[in-house]
């Protein structure tokens, strides 16, 4: 019966989500159970493709990419694939009735990781930043919603701002990663040999305006998603705050990361922020 291979895909997106990412998964853990599962679904679909461009380094990347986006366009077709990943997902997507033009636009910036490692100009810097983060915020969002539309396009500019704060953390965070070992410069017109505390605070800057209307659409969100959410934007935030306090020359050489001692007492203050009805 094809429910117990749904039921192995469903775990196995779950444990790609616990295992690559523990702070995720934590926030997605404080969604209603009704829909975390489609979340999970979601992340372990994002987070293979996202894997073959930045992590398969001794293999054909370029071919690995174009199998798994093939395979895609099968689960999708067929509604079903023998990759628990993309089985999983493409229930998700059906379940929702998640666009294919959002599918369409995060492969799109996967693959141009592939090649292209630096962003000289604001639009290209936008459009990938659009295709790797906020339209996977969108797909969440129509998670959340679960069909109503008006309530979604209420929230889509929110959901889209929230995916690019995280996104442009997620960029100074793993600045010496992707500048290093990647080769790959997102911040346009940043020269990240000689980054200075004007241009990293210039970052900084964008980061927030885009956290300010971000937290505007959680007061938005429904039950069922807005404490998730919260926590999510808090514990951001807070890594936010940390890189904040470290020179621009460091980001180039350490990993910033909130010891998980600081995560659980974020948690505890999400909790009971929501509890209280302070979102």
């Amino acid at each position: 019966m094809k429910s117990i291979f749904d039921t192995i895909s469903f775990r196995c997106s779950k444990d790609v989500t616990k295992a690559y990412s523990t702070s995720f998964s934590a926030a997605v853990r404080m969604l209603a159970p009704s829909i975390r599962q489609d979340v999970y679904n979601i992340y372990g679909f994002v987070r293979f493709a996202d894997e073959i461009v930045d992590s398969f380094h001794d293999y054909d990347k370029e071919t690995l990419f174009n199998a798994f986006e093939e395979d895609l366009e099968k689960a999708l077709f067929h509604k079903i694939s023998l990759n628990p990943v993309l089985n999983a997902f493409q229930h998700t997507v059906h379940k929702y009735q998640i666009p294919m033009s959002l599918v369409e636009a995060f492969m799109h910036s996967m693959r141009l990781d592939l090649t292209k490692s630096v962003y000289e100009t604001k639009a290209d810097y936008e459009q990938y930043i659009y295709g790797s983060a906020d339209v996977v915020g969108l797909m969440c969002l129509k998670v959340f919603v679960n069909g109503n539309e008006d309530r979604y396009h209420e929230l889509e500019y929110a959901a889209m701002k929230l995916g690019s704060a995280f996104q442009k953390v997620n960029f100074l965070r793993d600045l010496k990663a992707d500048h290093e070992e990647l080769n790959r410069t997102y911040f346009p017109g940043t020269d990240l040999n000689q980054l200075d505390e004007v241009s990293k605070q210039q970052i900084i800057e964008e980061i927030e305006a885009d956290f300010k209307i971000g937290y505007e659409g959680i007061a938005g969100l429904p039950l069922e998603a807005k404490f998730g959410v919260y926590t999510a934007y808090v514990y951001y935030r807070k890594l936010l705050s940390k890189l904040k306090k470290v020179p621009s020359a460091d980001l180039k050489t350490k990993r910033i990361r909130v010891p998980d001692y600081e995560k659980y007492g974020l948690f505890a203050k999400c909790y009971l922020t929501y509890r209280f009805n302070f979102i």
